[in-house]
């Protein structure tokens, strides 16, 4: 048969689906100096083979900044709550590209013939990456794997630095980090020196990709309601003899090193009671007159006289050690994630106990009723995306922070698979709108069914065994080199948080009034109402570039 190549660079928010031909990048690659873009180049190959081995080559004066890893399709199970807003990639379960996975066979690829592949390409340039526009020329050389036939192709992308630096992150954001679904996943003792190694590798692509706030595990997270028992990650070592409590905090130590050395600002301390309404105690282990056992878990109520006498002795030795290492400053505490207004009386009492011990520490916590903030239950609540509007209409908070989770579908951005990216990377408009201090997401490598039942295989299961949104639960793979392999979603959030960073340089340059008529000149952006294409998107971004440049 004749052999038909088809290449085409695209856009980052595009996602190449195997049969569909995608559209054309239309916006030129522009970035700043300290700054990141991607972009990819698509094909299909037809011929009379069904796979091949391709080999890529980056020829330009600035390869060096270029990472190009491969568009992976997986699988999707659970593709949302509900589509009805309309506004989904597809709503049928199927085949979705997402996974962003490096090289594997000698430095090259295997691709399908007779569907279409994907190479994404990301620039990350330095404060002293010279200004100016350079070619990126990008080979692909198509061997097919039996006959060994081949067919070359070659694209040149025109790359535009900008001669100003884009200043540092201060939204503060967090994506919760999941020790026992590492160990779990590489089949490793919690804790252990290869545990340390694996856990680092993620905390630090973590950090590099604008997290800069880290959850820290005193004890195992109780963070499913009605879940199933979790392999123990506890930093904070406990000993009981004779009845008196004492505490170790070596690992506590070593975990905060590690962050500091990763790159991460902030630290949030986990939760100290039950999710879904504070009801229940956390899973505390301890060596008890030399055996190793459970002395508290989730069948043990959280206001018992038991477990607050337990917190009370543990809380200012903890305290303590934040101060000594010198993190008091950057340093949040949890009650409980997620109340519902009718444990509102609950958690109260809760966080009314705790303030003697953590009362000097911002305590924030996902809710959604603005009862929590009205009353002065919470004065930092993390607020569900599509719960905003009573905060903003009423008195906003003066920390305000946002969440997107599982159930945040109905018109509001999120980071489903099954969502066009543009609904990830308008969170940039969003946030800059609204002064928004700080973003949430639970899940940035939870690897777990729903409610922990069982482990499973991310590859395969990207939707908590069919229990959650595929995409909700984690944002990193966890590669078999050991390091992290990205999601579309994670970059393209990577992105968004570049592109409020360019929001608010311009701001600097102009003022906010200014910068809010480029994006709101297509008509007002809200939480729920925004241009729903990514032209919008990516031609915003190149004029703020421009703008930047042109004053700099």
């Amino acid at each position: 048969m004749e052999v038909r190549l088809n290449t085409k660079v695209v856009s980052s928010l595009e996602k190449v689906f195997a049969t569909k031909e995608p559209e054309a990048l239309k916006t030129p690659v522009t970035l700043l100096q300290n700054d990141f873009t991607a972009f990819q180049v698509a094909f299909r190959l037809d011929d009379e083979e069904r796979r091949s081995i391709c080999k890529v080559t980056i020829d330009s004066e600035i390869a060096d900044l270029i990472t190009v890893r491969q568009v992976e399709q997986v699988p999707v199970r659970n593709v949302g709550p509900n589509t009805s807003d309309g506004d989904w990639l597809s709503e049928e379960p199927g085949l979705f590209p997402d996974l962003l996975q490096p090289a594997r066979v000698n430095g090259a690829y295997i691709v399908c013939n007779h569907q279409w592949n994907s190479f994404w390409f990301e620039v990350e340039t330095k404060e002293d990456t010279p200004a100016g526009t350079y070619d990126v020329a990008l080979s692909f050389e198509i061997v097919s794997l039996f006959s060994k036939s081949i067919v070359s192709t070659r694209v040149v992308v025109p790359v535009t630095v900008y001669g100003a630096v884009l200043p540092k992150q201060t939204l503060k954001r967090t994506e919760w980090f999941h020790p026992d679904c590492v160990a779990d996943y590489y089949k490793v003792e919690v804790f252990s020196e290869e545990h340390w190694k694996l856990m680092e590798e993620q905390a630090a692509f973590a950090a590099k990709r604008g997290i800069n706030m880290l959850l820290t595990p005193l004890f195992t997270y109780p963070l499913d309601v009605d879940c199933a028992e979790r392999t123990t990650a506890q930093l904070v070592e406990v000993t009981v003899e004779n009845g008196e409590y004492s505490f170790g905090f070596d690992l506590f130590r070593r975990w905060i090193d590690m962050a500091k050395r990763c790159g991460f600002e902030y630290f949030e301390m986990s939760h100290l009671f039950s999710q879904g309404g504070a009801v229940n105690a956390t899973k505390i282990m301890a060596t008890v007159d030399g055996e190793y056992k459970k002395i508290f878990g989730p069948e043990d109520l959280s206001t018992s006289e038991a477990y607050l006498n337990f917190l009370s002795k543990m809380l200012p030795e903890l305290v303590a050690v934040i101060k000594e290492l010198g993190i008091a400053e950057k340093t949040v505490f949890h009650i409980a994630d997620e109340p519902p207004l009718e444990k509102l009386p609950t958690y109260k009492t809760l966080k009314e106990a705790m303030m003697p011990y953590i009362g000097e520490f911002d305590i924030i916590d996902a809710l959604s009723d603005y009862d929590f903030y009205q009353d002065g239950v919470c004065d930092h609540p993390v607020v569900a995306s599509n719960h905003v509007t009573p905060f903003l209409e009423g008195e906003t908070p003066e920390d305000f922070w946002v969440y997107n989770c599982v159930a945040q579908w109905n018109k509001v951005a999120n980071r489903f698979i099954a969502m066009p990216s543009y609904r990830n990377r308008i969170m940039a408009e969003q946030l800059y709108k609204y002064d928004v201090d700080g973003f949430l997401h639970w899940g940035y490598n939870f690897y777990n069914a729903i409610g922990s039942a069982y482990k499973t295989d991310p590859f395969g299961s990207t939707d908590c065994g069919g229990g959650y949104p595929a995409g909700d639960p984690f944002s990193v793979y966890p590669g078999d080199d050991g390091k992290p392999w990205p999601s579309i979603r994670l970059e393209v959030l990577w992105e968004t948080m570049c592109d409020l960073r360019a929001f608010k340089m311009l701001e600097s340059l102009t003022d906010k009034a200014y910068v809010m008529s480029l994006i709101e000149a297509e008509g007002e952006v809200t939480f729920f109402d925004y241009p729903r294409n990514a032209d919008y998107i990516l031609n915003l971004r190149q004029k703020i570039n421009a703008e930047i440049a042109a004053r700099v």
